[in-house]
């Protein structure tokens, strides 16, 4: 009986071994993987929610009135059933600005992402794999900009550029651009040693070739882990410049602008702190997912699972 249940044990993992082969097969292996961690599936299901209903089309339907439209309700009212988050000093609606003001975070966030990832993987594996003395020209100016918080690196980008919605995604963008380098450059350099890189260049592929056809897609694991954790980082810094008065123009919505208001009137109605805590939320939820994402396309993982 339990060489019975044994074999069929094996043939099931047979089975599961064959269908991971495919490439639709290994998406499926790698989504399972996910689901099995339940923090990382339930931060997968928030920031889709939050990401739909960032939607202009959306949020419009599910904002109950229009975020910038004054004396809405009575100024400073406590979450009741006409207005689900209270109201602020203005008698605006809370709910509709934190769903129109994720909007702007969310997006802001992931353009300074898509561009810093953008710059710092082709700055990476010019690095990695040219070395010499492009190597050294990157790499002493990525110890420049790591030599500033970031947090300060965006304050002086945004002081030369101005302040603004586009400016601060630029900002963000360039404070990010360290860490995608650093990254990318340490991956090349332990993979362009490796057989079927050394196969690629000893059959005359030209080196843009090699580094985009054979060595990116096999570091894009890190890459993905990097990107999702990196977007916690940029909602941190983009909300920060809103704070500090440097983003949107009132009275736009914005997570970051709308806490730099509650803050004068938080004693008078707590309940002002909501963008905030959709900001904690929203950080939460990512980092979770990225923790998840790591373990799901880690190949100890994947081989244990």
């Amino acid at each position: 009986m339990a060489t019975t249940i044994r074999g069929r044990t094996l043939a099931a993992e047979e089975r599961r071994t064959r269908d991971d082969e495919g490439f639709g097969g290994r998406w499926l292996g790698f989504l399972r993987r996910l689901a099995r961690n339940k923090g990382a599936f339930a931060s997968a299901i928030v920031l889709i929610a939050l990401v739909v209903v960032s939607v202009d089309a959306v949020g419009s339907r599910l904002a109950p009135a229009d975020p910038t439209q004054m004396l809405v309700g009575p100024k400073l009212a406590a979450p009741s059933g006409d207005h689900l988050m209270g109201t602020d000093q203005y008698g605006r609606d809370i709910l509709s600005r934190t769903i129109y003001g994720g909007r702007l975070t969310i997006s802001s966030s992931l353009f300074g992402v898509v561009l810093a990832a953008a710059i710092g993987i082709v700055a990476g594996l010019l690095a990695g794999y040219l070395a010499g003395w492009i190597d050294s020209l990157i790499m002493r100016l990525v110890d420049i900009m790591l030599a500033f918080p970031g947090i300060l690196l965006t304050l002086a980008v945004v002081a030369v550029l101005g302040p603004g919605l586009k400016n601060i995604q630029i900002a963000v963008g360039i404070s990010l651009i360290p860490p995608f380098v650093r990254l990318v450059r340490g991956s090349v350099l332990s993979a362009k040693n490796d057989e079927y890189v050394v196969a690629a260049t000893t059959i005359g592929c030209r080196p843009l070739r090699v580094m985009f056809r054979h060595i990116l897609p096999n570091v894009t694991t890190s890459i993905l882990v990097l990107f999702t954790t990196a977007i916690g980082w940029a909602i941190i810094i983009a909300s920060s410049l809103s704070f500090l008065g440097l983003g949107v123009n009132p009275p736009e919505a914005e997570w970051g602008a709308d806490m730099k208001q509650a803050l004068t009137y938080l004693n008078q109605g707590w309940w002002m702190a909501f963008p905030g805590f959709a900001i904690t939320v929203t950080i939460i939820a990512v980092n979770l997912f990225g923790d998840g994402l790591q373990d799901a396309l880690d190949p100890y993982t994947k081989r244990k699972g």
